[in-house]
């Protein structure tokens, strides 16, 4: 077939631009014909199977949901613009997909904006709801619901990775017709790329594509590249073979990483702080000598950092649609400790089916409870070796049998062809 998938942002980091590029590559390695609708100025910096990149001309603004540094664009609040201005923006994308016709059918992400560029693109379309455009942008703001719903009843289906994003469509957009079309098909992950590494193998990888990263522009530092000199910081991080906790994922308020700081203080256990984000600077004054700071990562660096993760903590106080680092942690052996809310409690409902009964209960904490955190780190990482390593190949399980990309590719293409 030949597939057209509509994103509006970029390809790389996480979210939405990851479950973009990988299952573009997925459906390439399927056979299909595929072309990505994108932002992305750099496509060649990812392995997306053989798909085609086109990048629309959007005018004068980029619509986002959370304020961030775009390259050559200009950002604003989707709920900031005057309909009209989205209208044009909509426009201007639906064309880009009308340049690429004829296709067997489009996959739009977001809501809003993938929503109206659907509808108005003129093919049969799903539309993948993401979370962020529901929480940051759309909440409490019924006229941007009224929209959506609007469009999405002309959607051949829609794809929400979570019954806890289901929820979420209801209490945002309205359970209008569409609502009988929703599927529930989580994000996926690359088991070949993402799988247990031993520890001096996984230190040396990890090391090595440090060195590979680029250079920051002279005289800045880009808040978007991995911080200079981390081969050297996690060589001398590593050096000594202790208990290591991770957290990968923006650096703000509703990520809770403060709670893992805290908890970890606690214990004096060893941290890699992983991401970017307006509270980096609040979050390293508030941690000690064991927390390193290594500013985002991409997937080449951390199929081999997770590896070096007794667990992998993700602590967020906010709704998430799933839980994605978790999964991808749990694919490389690390075992994921998750807020127990919204789509990390699927997640976490779906390790607890593979672990060992006396370890079910270490595959969450109480959100925001950071005495529970604490606890549950401090048996996770206490575990005898073997009943450690139980509990790894159990996540890594779980991981291959529900969320391999191959497998959520050919859920979308069966729900399109009925």
């Amino acid at each position: 077939m030949k597939i057209l998938i509509w994103h509006g942002y970029l390809l790389g980091g996480t979210g939405s631009n990851v479950y973009t590029r990988s299952l573009a590559r997925a459906w390439s390695r399927q056979g299909h014909e595929v072309v990505v609708l994108s932002q992305e100025r750099h496509p060649q910096r990812y392995d997306l199977g053989g798909a085609l990149v086109v990048r629309p001309e959007i005018g004068p603004h980029l619509p986002v949901f959370v304020m961030d540094d775009y390259e050559a664009v200009r950002p604003r609040l989707l709920q900031d613009l005057t309909r009209l201005q989205l209208d044009d923006y909509v426009a201007r994308n639906a064309a880009a997909v009308g340049d690429h016709l004829p296709a067997d059918f489009l996959l739009t992400n977001h809501v809003l904006l993938g929503g109206p560029v659907g509808a108005a693109a003129g093919l049969p379309f799903a539309v993948k709801a993401h979370g962020s455009e529901l929480e940051f942008s759309m909440r409490g703001r019924p006229e941007l619901g009224a929209w959506a719903s609007e469009t999405l009843s002309a959607a051949q289906a829609v794809i929400a990775g979570s019954e806890h994003i289901v929820r979420v469509l209801g209490e945002v957009v309205g359970h209008g017709d569409y609502f009988e079309r929703i599927r529930v098909g989580p994000p996926g992950v690359d088991v070949d790329e993402f799988r247990p590494e031993g520890r001096e193998s996984a230190l040396r990888a990890l090391i090595e594509e440090c060195r590979h990263d680029a250079p920051h522009p002279t005289g800045r530092n880009d808040q978007r590249r991995p911080d200079a000199g981390n081969a050297e910081r996690f060589a001398s991080f590593f050096a000594e073979d202790r208990p290591t906790a991770v957290f990968v994922g923006k650096l703000s308020a509703e990520k809770g990483v403060s709670l893992l700081i805290d908890a970890a203080s606690r214990l004096d256990l060893r941290t890699v702080v992983v991401g970017f984000g307006p509270a980096r600077r609040e979050l390293e004054q508030a941690a000690g000598d064991l927390v390193l700071f290594s500013g985002p990562l991409e997937h080449r660096h951390l199929r081999h950092l997770w590896p070096l993760a007794d667990v992998s903590v993700v602590p967020s106080v906010f709704p998430e649609a799933f839980g994605m680092v978790a999964a991808e942690a749990a694919s490389c052996g690390s075992p994921p400790l998750v807020a127990r809310h919204s789509g990390l409690a699927e997640v976490a409902a779906a390790l607890e089916l593979e672990y060992p009964a006396e370890q079910r209960h270490l595959a969450s904490f109480d959100t925001g409870d950071v005495s529970d955190l604490s606890a549950k780190l401090a048996e996770l990482v206490s575990l005898p070796r073997p009943q450690w390593q139980a509990v790894s190949e159990s996540a890594r399980r779980t991981v291959v049998r529900n969320w391999s990309w191959e497998h959520v590719a050919t859920t979308i293409t069966d729900v399109m062809a009925q």
